[in-house]
Order: structure tokens, then C-alpha cells, then sequence
């Protein structure tokens, strides 16, 4: 079984990006520091290995190859603040030969056969006392009676131990305060980072302490503004659940509102049946009738739930209500002429932006109510016209009309509309689905006032949901 991938800590992820890239520098910048600050003790110390030298030329004096003047021990004392150290030094001849300091210190044989007439640095350079690395200046330094035996090279030699120890205490007091910078930003993230987790830590708090069924929208003032779309997102994310469980308990409450009746009709039926209270037959056919009731029923509600469930999708199609006004016509002809019914089809082509399965099912339903309420021998029909601001769908008949004489905008479901009969599901189906196509259905009564020729059910689509 795979083991679940560990979660990063944000905090963790933080540190490392800015501490790592932090150190590397520093440590790159100590390498570098380490060479310069040597190059330039260097040079320093050089300068006085150098001077000292010349400084020594001139004090001594040579009389046949041999020294007449020794060195003063204070010209070769290197005094520092907490150091002092006495400089090696040999004078040897042109050749090499020893003359005077210190033996173990290995002559220069570089001078070759040109040499200064006046006292000149011949090099600088690395070699070894002993076992300890030293740093070396050897100075030229001609006769003042000119006679060669008494040219001498003077070599002044100090321990590399020093100037390293200088540079690295330049070095470990610079890391020291580099380290201490490093540890201070890392606190530093560490407790921002801290302190700008806090509204996550609050909506989590709230999220947690809310109950099962509450998904109302969460409050964030103070979120900063990068949190403000991640609370926007899940206010949304709440609202469509909202929604969907808005739809199962409407979709749930319906169909037992709906659907007990017919089944208690059906077992009443049956009991009757099975008593002998009515003939067989008859028992059959009111029962037959009763199941194609509910089936209506059933199939209105899944009708109505499959569009609510289809709202807010962004899924959009063209389709012609007059094509589809046609087509429902045909369909619908046989209920038509059984009622003997004139009817009228004037439809113009008007396209508009929605699912045709869903207008059709609206033209439908509408069609339906119409034929169901007018009387037989009666008018009725379906007009399509493009407007100047949109397009409007009407299904008008002949029938009784509303009870109340005010156009209805707003449909509850089973309620009656008609003075005869219930709407059922079927206007709020219709009233469903023109608002999930951004329109509006108007049901009102033609004819003056207590003279009712019949009923328009008016759908009117605006400018912005028309295709053409």
C-alpha cells in the first residue's frame, strides 16, 4: 500500500527558499573575502618585508667580503597591536655564500649577472624556514665602493602564520555577523510568516465550528487582498452546493407531495378490487388511469430537476423557436384533433441562445395547457415574432383564462392557474426553464374585463439572450 505524500509546511518551504540561496552567498562571498583579505595583507606586509630590507642595506658596510656593521635587532622587530615577532633575515654575496643572519634560511640564487648599481628589489616570493611557510623579499644591494666582492642580496623572511591568523580573524568576525543576519531573517520569516497565516488559521477556525447544513457565505474582512479571491472561491463553491441541495430537498418535498396521492389512490383501488366492490374492468381501467397520472407526474419532476440542474451551466446552444414551434405542433396534433380544434401556427424564424431540448419541452407543456383548457370546436395556436428588442414566443387559447386578472411572473408549483383545473408542474417547468434561458414568462387574459376570450402565455426573450 503507497504511503500518502508527506505534506510541505509552508513555513518550512519559506525558510529554505530564502536561508539556502542566503548561506550559498554568504559562503561564496566568505571564499572570496578569505583571497582578498590575503591579497591585501599581502601587500601590506610585503611593503614593509621590502623596506626593511633597504632599511638594512643601509646600515651595513662591507670591507672585503666581510660585514664591519652588524643589524640592530629593533630594525627586524615587527611590533602589532598584541603581536610581536622578529623578522628572519641573511645577507649573503653574489654567489649565495653566507655572510651573516640566520643560516637555515635558504639564500636567493636568482640574482644573475646583471645587477643594479644602485640597491633594487629583486623578488618577492614564498619559501620555507624550516617546516613553517615564510614570504620573502630579497633586495640587491651593490657595494658603495664599487668592488663586487662587496655586493650583498639581503633577504628579510616573516612566518605566513601571522597574516593568515589576521585574515582569519577578518574572516570568522565577518562570518560571524553574517550568521547572526541569516539567523536574524530566518526569525524574521519565521514570525511573519506566522503572523500572515493567521486569517487562513481564522477561516479554517470558522469552517470548522460551522454546522453540517450551514453554507452560508464566509466573512473575511480582514483577509489580505491575495486571500480575497481564495474566499471568493469557496463563497461560490458553497453557494453551488447550496444550490444543489436546495434542488434535492425541492426535488424530494415535490415528489412526496406529489406522488402519495396517486399511490394512495392506486392501493385504494386495488383494495376495492380485491373486496368485489367494483367490477374487475372497471377496476383495471381506473387503476390503468391513476399509473399514467403518476407517471405524468414523475416524469414532471424529473423534468424540473434535470433543468435546475442544468441552471448556471455555462453550455449554451442556438436554437429556432419557430423549427421548434413546428415540430411540437406535429407532435401534438392528434390531441388536436381529437378535440376539433382550429389551430394556428404563425412563427417567423427567431433564433435563441439556449438548450433546444428545454424549449421544446416549454413549448410543449405550454401547447399542452392550451389544448387542455379550451373547449372543443375553439382556437387556439402559437406565434413567433422578432421584436425590436428581442424575440416573444405566445401559446394562446381560447380556454376560461386565469382566475385572478393579473399577469403571473412568478409560478409555484401544483398551484391552480386556470379556474377549472391545477397547474401541476407544468407552468412551473415552463417558468423554469425561460428564466434559465434569461427569459420571462407573462401569463394573462385576452378579452376586456369580465369579457374573457381566452389566455396568452407569453414568453419574451430580450435583446441580450436573442442569437439573431
Amino acid at each position: 500500500m503507497s504511503r500518502a505524500p508527506q505534506a510541505r509546511s509552508l513555513r518550512g518551504f519559506l525558510l529554505a527558499g530564502i536561508i539556502w540561496p542566503l548561506a550559498l552567498f554568504i559562503a561564496i562571498g566568505a571564499v572570496h573575502l578569505y583571497g582578498s583579505a590575503l591579497d591585501t595583507a599581502n601587500a601590506a606586509y610585503d611593503r614593509m618585508l621590502v623596506t626593511t630590507a633597504y632599511s638594512v642595506g643601509d646600515q651595513i658596510s662591507l670591507e672585503g667580503g666581510q660585514l664591519r656593521t652588524g643589524v640592530s635587532y629593533a630594525m627586524v622587530e615587527v611590533y602589532e597591536a598584541g603581536f610581536s615577532t622578529r623578522m628572519i633575515y641573511r645577507i649573503s654575496d653574489r654567489q649565495g655564500r653566507y655572510i651573516a643572519g640566520d643560516r637555515d634560511l635558504p639564500a636567493y640564487l636568482g640574482s644573475g649577472a646583471a645587477w643594479p648599481a644602485v640597491p633594487a628589489l629583486l623578488k618577492v616570493y614564498q619559501g620555507r624556514y624550516g617546516s613553517a611557510p615564510v614570504r620573502i623579499a630579497a633586495v640587491a644591494q651593490p657595494s658603495k665602493r664599487h668592488l663586487p666582492e662587496d655586493d650583498v642580496v639581503i633577504q628579510i623572511a616573516e612566518p605566513l602564520a601571522f597574516r593568515e591568523g589576521a585574515v582569519r580573524d577578518i574572516l570568522w568576525g565577518t562570518v560571524l555577523r553574517q550568521t547572526l543576519l541569516v539567523l536574524t531573517v530566518a526569525a524574521v520569516t519565521w514570525l511573519v510568516v506566522g503572523r500572515a497565516l493567521r486569517p487562513i488559521e481564522s477561516l479554517r477556525a470558522q469552517l470548522a465550528a460551522r454546522q453540517e447544513d450551514d453554507l452560508s457565505p464566509l466573512s473575511a474582512p480582514q483577509a489580505p487582498r491575495e486571500l480575497q479571491p481564495m474566499v471568493a472561491a469557496l463563497n461560490e463553491h458553497m453557494e453551488r452546493l447550496h444550490r444543489t441541495v436546495d434542488l434535492q430537498q425541492r426535488f424530494v418535498a415535490n415528489a412526496s407531495h406529489q406522488l402519495r396521492t396517486p399511490l394512495a389512490v392506486l392501493k385504494m383501488q386495488l383494495q376495492s378490487g380485491a373486496r368485489g366492490d367494483i367490477a374487475p374492468e372497471l377496476a383495471l381501467r381506473e387503476m390503468g388511469a391513476t399509473v399514467e397520472r403518476a407517471t405524468n407526474v414523475a416524469n414532471q419532476l424529473l423534468s424540473l430537476a434535470r433543468i435546475e440542474q442544468m441552471r448556471g451551466q455555462g453550455t449554451r446552444e442556438r436554437c429556432d423557436l419557430a423549427a421548434i414551434a413546428r415540430e411540437v405542433a406535429i407532435d401534438l396534433s392528434p390531441l388536436i384533433s381529437d378535440k376539433d380544434l382550429d389551430f394556428e401556427l404563425d412563427a417567423q424564424c427567431a433564433e435563441v441562445e439556449g438548450r433546444g431540448w428545454m424549449a421544446t419541452e416549454m413549448v410543449s407543456n405550454l401547447l399542452h395547457n392550451a389544448i387542455r383548457h379550451t373547449p372543443p370546436g375553439s382556437r387556439l395556436g402559437i406565434r413567433v415574432a422578432a421584436l425590436e428588442d428581442g424575440v416573444e414566443l405566445c401559446v394562446w387559447d381560447s380556454g376560461p383564462g386565469i382566475a385572478n386578472q393579473r399577469e403571473m411572473r412568478v409560478f409555484e408549483a401544483f398551484a391552480g392557474c386556470h379556474s377549472s383545473q391545477g397547474g401541476g408542474l407544468g407552468l412551473t417547468i415552463c417558468a423554469e426553464i425561460a428564466d434559465s434561458m434569461g427569459a420571462g414568462l407573462i401569463l394573462s387574459n385576452r378579452g376586456a374585463p369580465g369579457q374573457v376570450e381566452g389566455l396568452d402565455a407569453r414568453v419574451r426573450f430580450p435583446a441580450g439572450a436573442a442569437a439573431g
